[in-house]
């Protein structure tokens, strides 16, 4: 590199002391020095991701805390207030960052890319990182709220006919109501706010263009309105079309303020505005009509697209209706019926395009993301969209067989190839096409050929090199969790190899295999020792922490590891002994937050094992959920609100509905099939009746039914096996039956204390 060279280094040097700055090599040594050594310190798209957030944070900083007379979103209202718990000291934050209410829903229809995202509070971002429009009511004695500043409010999504987030707002006795959806007409699409309120006729409902979304600052430049009033054009492109001409209208620049400081005075309308700082505001008054709502139509894209010249776009709710092969839940409780539906809306809607971890800072493709998203589409019978996206993946895979979405990850092999397998398993009409075979073949080989040299020589002699693998886990390192992902890739590739009918390849990747298991059960008996725990650290290096969490991957999704291993059951007692707060896995690497999918996770592995605790943590993920049934990345234990990565977060959604599936039904080894093992005292204690299926199985799709009464719970089942499994029925605090082949129901006796 170029920083190498002598005279590079001398210069940099030399310039940073002479106007007295620390020498940033210096610095970048010490810093490297916390990392084992990698080629790839940091991927492009993390450091890209991580600019862009600070740039606006830089903009926030400049923007926000001197102007806090002005309406501004949600979070800054509380994150600024200090008399809030939400409240955070500025003093030497050189930028200011939503750390504690990132929170959103995205609103859309499917193969649309770019999504409209509603915050906690209504605020309504119609176009990707673009301006919010926003809704206010003043009444007839002059008093006006912005719903972002008050304390709280009921908001809800409804799927019907299309997605909706409906936001209320009250205050004494009034109330302002927005409605948020995406309308299609044709191949136009378009974003459409609706409001209502009970206020009398004196009262103005009031629609405010804002420069800013739950990131921040987002630039107008220039306002216009049309001759008529009932358009503005917004920085000479995208428009915002009102239903009924505005009686009035306040345009403002950064100058002059906000136009909420303007409601309640006689200020000239004009016909738009121009702000050189990026800050122009715009408010338009509209009485209250009954019988008829105020509409702000934002088009967001015509035409485009495919090679016809038109681009398909669907409603959801439609095609989640349509899919026969999705499995039915049935059970009483309101909230568990939300959260299935509200969690497969999202999965669905942002993988109808790409697939994408959250549809807002995490818009862009990672393999790991993808894969666990596909498999949670695979297990509700949705195959067929899994096939067609793992297709696309084989164009990302380089010459040389890696799978490639981000420089430096080691695990998006092993994951492909796992996922690959996962379909032939469980689609009976997908075994696995010739052309797979290369794919296969160049995604194993690259794994041999990227583990690391040595027979027992370091603690990572054999095992994957150092990285940053999942981001979240610490400083590059050799971490475990790449290491499993690459054995299950290995098993995978042999399995498949066989199918293709090469005992050549099989066998070069089953030695593989077993190479990779004996160089991680050596690394880990040297961890074993120098810990004085069999609990599993994050990489050979380090000690136990909650980066352990990504070393559970064994355990599951894998099930590389029998649930009662006692390595996999220390290191889950380790987190749930350590590194849990309100009752969920707090994750201090990285997201410094609750994480819903990693409490998921080690309620995976405890559920496995039928140790009863997994309950507290599909409780604690459950009592997390936002009102419209979704979970931010990370969750910030003070304000229960979003404090790390995207406000709705795709990965959170599909462990969702997969420890759902398998509380149902999880396969077991080569032929055991486990049913009911997550349905809870707490569970069947509140529900008479309740079903799950035809879910798709390693051996067929299968339906659960359960009828609970006093003193017993009934579970049958219906089948179309494939191959028939041997069927074990387990439920928490019933204990555990097997059946016999002729069985297609079980009863478990209930103990007085449940």
């Amino acid at each position: 590199m170029w920083i190498k060279w002598l005279p590079w280094r001398f210069l940099l040097r030399h310039l940073a002391r002479s106007h007295g700055f620390t020498d940033p090599l210096f610095l970048f040594n010490r810093l490297s020095r916390f990392a084992k050594p990698s080629k790839v310190v940091v991927p492009l798209e993390l450091l890209r991701t991580a600019a862009l957030l600070h740039a606006r944070g830089l903009i926030n900083s400049q923007a926000i805390q001197h102007n806090l007379d002005w309406v501004w979103p949600y979070w800054v209202e509380r994150q600024f207030n200090p008399k809030d718990t939400s409240f955070i000291p500025r003093a030497f934050s050189l930028t200011h960052i939503n750390l504690t209410h990132r929170n959103w829903t995205a609103i859309g229809k499917g193969g649309l890319g770019d999504m409209p995202i509603v915050d906690p509070h209504g605020l309504l971002t119609p176009l990707f990182d673009g301006w919010s429009l926003d809704s206010w009511l003043l009444t007839e004695e002059g008093v006006s709220f912005a719903p972002s500043r008050l304390y709280s409010v009921k908001q809800s999504l409804r799927f019907e006919p299309d997605m909706t987030v409906e936001t209320r707002s009250e205050i004494d006795g009034l109330f302002l109501t927005s409605f948020a959806g995406v309308v299609t007409d044709g191949n136009r699409v378009a974003c459409k706010m609706r409001l209502g309120t009970n206020a009398g006729p004196g009262s103005r409902l009031i629609i405010s263009l804002r420069p800013y979304n739950p990131e921040g600052v987002s630039f107008i430049h220039r306002i216009s309105a049309d001759d008529e009033g009932r358009s503005w054009v917004v920085n000479g492109k995208e428009r915002v079309i009102f239903n009924f001409s505005p009686e009035k209208q306040i345009f403002c620049d950064y100058e002059r303020g906000d136009v909420y400081s303007f409601l309640k005075k006689d200020s000239p309308g004009g016909e738009g505005v121009k702000c050189d700082v990026g800050m122009a505001t715009a408010a338009a008054f509209f009485s209250p009509r009954e019988g008829k709502e105020i509409e702000a139509t934002i088009p967001i894209k015509a035409g485009g697209g495919n090679s016809g010249g038109k681009k398909r776009y669907f409603s959801i709710s439609d095609f989640r209706k349509n899919q026969t092969s999705i499995p039915a839940f049935s059970v009483e409780n309101a909230k568990i019926r939300f959260l299935y539906e509200s969690s497969l809306h999202a999965v669905l809607l942002l993988s109808s395009e790409d697939i994408y971890a959250g549809p807002f800072t995490y818009k862009n493709f990672w393999f790991r993301d993808a894969v666990f998203i596909l498999y949670s589409l695979l297990c509700y019978g949705l195959s067929g969209i899994v096939k067609e996206k793992l297709e696309k993946f084989f164009k990302k895979q380089t010459p040389g067989g890696y799978f490639l979405s981000q420089n430096g990850e080691w695990d998006s092999n092993g994951q492909v190839l796992w996922l690959m397998k996962k379909i032939t398993e469980i689609d009976s009409s997908a075994a696995p096409p010739q052309a797979w075979k290369p794919v296969v073949r160049k995604g194993a080989r690259w794994i041999k050929n990227k583990r690391t040299k040595g027979k027992g020589k370091t603690p990572h002699s054999g095992l994957m090199p150092a990285g940053f693998s999942a981001e979240h886990l610490g400083p590059n390192d050799y971490y475990y969790w790449d290491d499993f992902w690459s054995l299950a890739g290995f098993k995978a590739a042999s399995e498949l190899m066989d199918a293709f009918g090469d005992k050549k390849a099989k066998n070069e990747f089953e030695e593989e295999a077993e190479r990779l298991s004996s160089a991680i059960d050596v690394s880990l008996k040297r961890c074993s020792r120098r810990l004085g725990s069999k609990a599993m650290p994050a990489s050979p290096y380090r000690r136990l922490d909650s980066g352990s969490v990504g070393s559970l991957v064994c355990g599951y999704p894998l099930f590389l590891w029998a649930a009662d291993d006692s390595r996999l059951l220390a290191t889950a007692d380790y987190l749930f002994d350590n590194c849990r707060v309100n009752g969920g896995f707090f994750h201090d690497m990285s997201h410094s937050g609750i994480n819903p999918y990693l409490t998921l996770h080690l309620a995976q592995v405890l559920m496995r094992a039928q140790d009863p605790r997994f309950e507290e943590l599909i409780e604690a993920v459950q009592s997390l959920a936002s009102p419209t049934g979704q979970w931010p990345e990370a969750v910030h234990p003070a304000t229960g609100g979003g404090c790390m990565g995207d406000g709705q977060h795709t990965w959170a959604a599909a462990e969702w509905l997969l420890i759902l599936r398998n509380s149902f039904l999880r396969e077991e080894g080569g032929n055991r099939l486990v049913l009911c093992s997550g349905i809870t005292k707490s569970f069947y204690r509140r529900e008479r009746r309740f079903s799950f299926g035809p879910a798709p199985t390693a051996f067929g799709p299968v339906s659960i039914f359960a009828e609970v009464t006093s003193d017993r719970v009934k579970i049958s089942w219906e089948a179309c096996w494939r191959k028939t499994p041997s069927i074990e029925v387990s439920i928490p605090g019933g204990g555990s039956l097997k059946a016999k082949e002729s069985q297609n129901h079980l009863e478990f006796a209930l103990k007085e204390e449940q």
